[in-house]
């Protein structure tokens, strides 16, 4: 559930639409069952997630094949974005998504610059 969040996210980002981008990433959701639940900073934000969450749901509905998939918005003005501050955190988010990206990187010698 969670790569094909982000692979909506990136597909929005692609087509210029930032600001949905930035909210599908702000936090990981949570699966339960068939019901994902994603905490966002205001209720501005709800808004504006809530508007385009059709297009979001029927990308996750087609790619998972489960029509019974939900989304619920929490509002929670305490939560801290998961921004990435220097190249270790980017590359350690990256690490969790993906962790083949290791191996590429251990294979071409490849390292952070900082």
């Amino acid at each position: 559930m969670l790569l094909q969040w982000n692979k909506y996210a990136q597909r929005l980002g692609e087509k210029g639409f930032r600001i949905m981008e930035s909210l599908l990433l702000i936090n990981d959701p949570t699966l339960n069952g068939t019901v994902i639940t994603l905490e966002l900073p205001n209720e501005g934000s709800k808004l504006d997630f809530e508007s385009q969450i059709h297009g979001l749901l029927g990308h996750l509905k087609g790619h998972l094949h489960n029509h019974d998939i939900t989304i619920e918005v929490i509002v929670n003005e305490k939560i801290e974005s998961k921004r990435s501050f220097n190249d270790q955190d980017r590359y350690n988010r990256l690490l969790e998504i993906n962790p083949n990206l290791e191996l590429l990187r251990s294979t071409f010698g490849l390292d952070l610059l900082s």
